[in-house]
C-alpha cells in the first residue's frame, strides 16, 4: 500500500495544479484576464528570456492574432538592418530651362524622395536654400514628381471614415508637414469677431469663416467649431459654429488638400514669402532626364526616423519606410506588395520565416495584417542581437517617461525597465518589447488581445499585470 501510495499522489497533484497553468499565466495576470472577462483563447502571452531563448510564459504563442501598431516593429527593424541607420532621403529640385540674372526661363521641378519628415521648418529651409542659389523668378510652373511611390489604391478614410485625421494620411513621395495644418480660433483684438488662424497657410488654400461670434459663457454649443471639405471645391475649407468672445484660442490639426496641391501650396507661401515670384501654376510629372539638379536636400537619418516612428507610432512613417524597402531593392514605382516582399526575403535570410504573417501596409492601422505571437518574440530576439541593437533599442517608448508609454506603468518603482511598442484598434490591443526584471535579465515580452471591446482598458490591465510579473523576477 505504501508503495502505491506516492505515485497516486503524484498523479492526484498533477490533475489539481494542470488546469490551474493550463494556460501558462502566472496566478496574478491569469485573475485579470477572468475578472476583464476576456477569454483565455483571445489572449497571447509570450515571455523568454532574451539571451537564452528560456521560455517563462507560452500562452496561444502560434495564433495569428491582430497586432495593431506593434506590426511597426518588424519595418523598422528591417530598415535599421537592410538600409543602415545612416540611410537618408532626398528631395530635390531641378530646372529645365535656363536662369538668367536670378530668373528660371522654364519649370521648376520638386522631385520627392520619399522623405517620411519633411515638417514646415524643413520645408522652409529647402525653399531658403534655393533662394540663396541666386534664383529669384520661375517664369513657368512648379512641378511635382511624385513618380518614386506607386499612387494607393486606398483613400485616407478607407479604415474609418476619418479622411481628415492625420494618422489616416497616406504616404507619398513628396509629403510635407504630413500634409496638415494647425487651425487656431480665437477672438480677434477688438473682441467682436472670431478669427481663423491657420499654419502653414498654403497659398493654394481659400479658407471660408462662417463663426457666429457670441456674447456668452464659454460653454457647451458657445464653443464648437468644424472644419469642413467642401466636395466641389477640394482647395476650400470652411469654417462654421458658434463660439464666444470669451473662449480662450482653440485649436485643431487637420490634413488638408491633396498631398501635391499640399506641397505645391505650401513652397508658393514661403518662395513668396522670400520675395521670390512665380508666374505659372502647378502641374504633376517625371522629371526629364535633361532637366539641371540645382538642388538636394537630405532629410534626418533613418535611426531618428525610426525612432520618431516606434516613439510616437507614426502610420504615415512606417508605411513609407516599407516602400523605401521596396524603392532601394529596385521596385519604382514603388508598392506595398514589394515591400512585404522586401521584407519576407530579409527574414528568410535571418532564417526566419512565418507562414501567417501578414504585414498589410507595415504601420498596423489594418484588418488584414496578423502575426503571432511566437513570430514576433522571434524578431525581437533577432533584434537584440543585430549589429544595430542600441539604435532599435532606442526607438521603443520608455515605461512612464516618452512616447505612448508616458503615462503607463507608473506603479513600478523603476518604469523604465519597461522598453516596448503599444499597439490599440477597435478589438485589439497589444504590447511587444523588452523588460527587465529584478534580477537583471532582460525578457522579451510580447502580449496581443483580440476581443470585443479591449481596446477601452481590459487589454491595457492584462498587460499591466503580465508585465508588473516579468519586473519580478
Amino acid at each position: 500500500m505504501l508503495r502505491l501510495a506516492a505515485p497516486l499522489v503524484l498523479v492526484l497533484s498533477a490533475l489539481v495544479v494542470v488546469p490551474a497553468a493550463a494556460n501558462g499565466l502566472p496566478d496574478r495576470p491569469q485573475a485579470v484576464v477572468k475578472q476583464q472577462l476576456v477569454p483565455d483563447e483571445a489572449v497571447t502571452v509570450v515571455v523568454r528570456d532574451v539571451a537564452t531563448g528560456e521560455s517563462l510564459i507560452e500562452m496561444n504563442s502560434a495564433t495569428p492574432r491582430i497586432p495593431a501598431s506593434v506590426m511597426k516593429i518588424l519595418p523598422t527593424f528591417a530598415a535599421l538592418d537592410v538600409l543602415g541607420p545612416a540611410y537618408t532621403w532626398k528631395t530635390r529640385a531641378f530646372a529645365d530651362g535656363p536662369i538668367a540674372k536670378g530668373t528660371l526661363q522654364g519649370n521648376l521641378y520638386l522631385q520627392g524622395g520619399g522623405d517620411p519628415l519633411m515638417t514646415i521648418e524643413r520645408w522652409w529651409r529647402f525653399v531658403t536654400d534655393l533662394r540663396q542659389t541666386g534664383l529669384r523668378a520661375i517664369e513657368g510652373d512648379i512641378i511635382i514628381d511624385d513618380e518614386l511611390f506607386a499612387p494607393d489604391d486606398q483613400r485616407p478614410g478607407d479604415f474609418d471614415g476619418r479622411p481628415y485625421r492625420t494618422y489616416n494620411v497616406l504616404p507619398y513621395a513628396l509629403l510635407v508637414n504630413l500634409q496638415s495644418s494647425e487651425f487656431t480660433i480665437r477672438p480677434n483684438e477688438d473682441g467682436e469677431a472670431i478669427d481663423v488662424a491657420v499654419d502653414p497657410y498654403p497659398a493654394n488654400l481659400q479658407v471660408e469663416n462662417r463663426i457666429k461670434p457670441v456674447n456668452a459663457r464659454c460653454a457647451g454649443r458657445n464653443r464648437s467649431f468644424s472644419i469642413n471639405h467642401p466636395a466641389s471645391d477640394p482647395l476650400k475649407i470652411v469654417i462654421s459654429g458658434t463660439v464666444s468672445l470669451s473662449c480662450p484660442p482653440q485649436t485643431s490639426r487637420q490634413v488638408i488638400l491633396g498631398p501635391a496641391e499640399f506641397a505645391y501650396g505650401t513652397f508658393r507661401q514661403l518662395w513668396e514669402q522670400q520675395g521670390g515670384t512665380i508666374m505659372g501654376g502647378m502641374l504633376r510629372a517625371p522629371t526629364p532626364k535633361t532637366a539641371r539638379q540645382l538642388l538636394s536636400q537630405e532629410s534626418l537619418t533613418l535611426a531618428e526616423i525610426v525612432r520618431i516612428t516606434n516613439k510616437f507610432s507614426s502610420n504615415v512613417m512606417a508605411r513609407t519606410l516599407l516602400l523605401t524597402l521596396a524603392a532601394e531593392k529596385g521596385t519604382t514605382p514603388a508598392t506595398t506588395a514589394a515591400g512585404e516582399t522586401v521584407i519576407g526575403n530579409w527574414l528568410k535570410g535571418r532564417g526566419l520565416e512565418f507562414d501567417e504573417l501578414a504585414i498589410a501596409n507595415g504601420s498596423g492601422l489594418s484588418r488584414d495584417a496578423r502575426i503571432s505571437g511566437d513570430s514576433l518574440a522571434k524578431v525581437l530576439q533577432a533584434a537584440w542581437k543585430s549589429d544595430y541593437a542600441p539604435e532599435f533599442l532606442a526607438t521603443l517608448p520608455l515605461g512612464g517617461l516618452d512616447g505612448t508609454l508616458r503615462k503607463r506603468f507608473g506603479r513600478l518603482k523603476n518604469p523604465s525597465r519597461v522598453r516596448m511598442k503599444t499597439g490599440t484598434l477597435n478589438g485589439a490591443s497589444s504590447i511587444a518589447g523588452y523588460v527587465t526584471g529584478e534580477s537583471g535579465r532582460t525578457y522579451v515580452v510580447v502580449i496581443m488581445v483580440n476581443s470585443k471591446g479591449v481596446q477601452y482598458g481590459p487589454g491595457e490591465a492584462i498587460q499591466g499585470s503580465v508585465i508588473e510579473w516579468v519586473v519580478s523576477q
